[in-house]
């Protein structure tokens, strides 16, 4: 754990070595539906809202888009598609509504994941079968070939009766045994949400794991891939915070309360899930409830040493920050969607003391790149890629729903 310093003043600091680049990110790729540009009405054959991106072991990238089709963006189905680093862009596969007006494959995707074995793996967040949730389901768990053929659902999440293999499942991460683990937010035998296994071989999906709200928590995070292969994540009871440390070979869960504190009566609450910093710590964003702003915590693996860093911003809503990474200047990066232009930013916090060291503001409804910024990730050349989820370049007769870009922010090569 780092030096740690005090937190004197908390609300309405921000970190004074921010400052502007004319970094230009480079569209790969412009999402592009067909319709009234005034009313964004229309099908968007490829997709539109995409997400994160993921670079496979081919080097290509693969992502999702969130919807396609209907009367205009909004109205369900989404895509998986590819696109390689020269910007050729090809569509895998296209969710689709069934004869019962719902998605019998999925709805709206989120997150995806490259197996052991080579094919996509990724989660929806609404589709299947249906049930309690009404005509659209509690979504599904899919995978698919890297060219697109072969896609196949592997388990639909809940049903009407049954909600204990979980609903809510977050993207999956490759577990040290050659299987693929994720977590559920709800459902599981007590309720709180489960951890469950994916074989590739078989697409078996079993529940390894069931939270309790009374010991291990509920509504588990997404899990984070420790250096050793094992996974951490957080976890809610009664107390507050919790961190959960899961190794696969085990099946051992292991917990440790984080004592996220009190300011004027208003609870500080972390924001996005966990990642590790250069020192071996875990970090995660924070905000106040109540209170405008969000800041940088560090914590050991145990739940011991919380430090909450200064406000690195004051913006409303704390500019609604997505997932860090640690980059190769061994600083953390991340897009916040809104920011301080209210059209996002990417910016570089200190792992030191939370502080704001770069803010990109490249983002806008008129710049090529489009506006609000997903999730970032970087490829060994120090590049950063990432899309945005809305506008674009389009021509009469069409409207643009969000890029693939590139950005060279002047990160060293790993």
């Amino acid at each position: 754990m780092r030096m740690k310093f005090s937190l004197v003043v908390l609300l309405g600091l921000v970190a004074s070595c921010a400052f502007a680049s004319n970094s230009t990110p480079v569209v790969a790729y412009t999402f592009i539906c067909n319709g009234n540009s005034s009313l964004d009405e229309g099908p968007c054959p490829n997709g539109a809202n995409p997400g994160a991106l993921i670079q496979g072991t081919d080097g290509n990238f693969y992502g999702t888009a969130q919807v396609s089709g209907g009367g205009g963006p909004n109205t369900g189905g989404g895509t998986v598609f590819s696109l390689t680093p020269a910007g050729k862009f090809t569509l895998l596969h296209t969710f689709v509504l069934g004869p019962d007006k719902n998605y019998p494959g999925g709805d709206v995707p989120g997150l995806i994941t490259e197996g052991p074995d080579g094919k996509l793996y990724g989660t929806t967040l609404y589709g299947g079968v249906g049930g309690a949730n009404g005509p659209d389901g509690y979504g599904v768990l899919y995978r698919v070939n890297r060219n697109g053929t072969g896609f196949r659902v592997i388990h639909e999440f809940c049903s009407e009766t049954n909600c204990t293999d979980g609903a809510g499942g977050y993207a999956l991460v490759n577990g040290t045994d050659g299987n693929l683990y994720g977590t559920t937010y709800y459902g599981g035998t007590n309720g709180g949400g489960t951890i469950f296994r994916v074989t590739p071989s078989t697409g078996a999906y079993e529940v390894v794991f069931n939270f309790d709200f009374l010991s291990t928590g509920e509504e588990p995070s997404a899990l984070t891939v420790a250096p050793d292969g094992t996974f951490y994540g957080l976890s809610v009871n009664e107390a507050g915070r919790v961190i959960f440390h899961y190794t696969e070979s085990t099946g051992n869960l292991t917990t440790g309360a984080v004592n996220f504190p009190l300011f004027n009566g208003l609870p500080s609450i972390p924001q996005t899930g966990l990642t590790f910093g250069p020192n071996g710590d875990v970090y995660g964003l924070y905000f106040i409830y109540g209170e405008s702003g969000i800041g940088l915590f560090e914590v050991d693996l145990d739940g011991s040493n919380l430090q909450l860093f200064p406000f690195f911003n004051t913006i409303d809503g704390g500019g609604a920050p997505g997932g860090m990474i640690l980059a190769s200047d061994g600083n953390f990066w991340l897009p916040e969607y809104s920011g301080s232009t209210s059209y996002g930013d990417i910016i570089a916090l200190s792992p030191d003391d939370g502080s704001l060291l770069q803010t990109l503001t490249p983002f806008s409804s008129k710049a090529a790149v489009g506006a609000f910024p997903a999730e970032i990730i970087e490829t060994k050349d120090g590049i950063l890629w990432g899309s945005t989820n809305d506008f674009g370049t389009y021509t009469t007769g069409h409207f643009a729903e969000g890029t693939v870009f590139s950005l060279n922010a002047g990160l060293p090569p790993r």
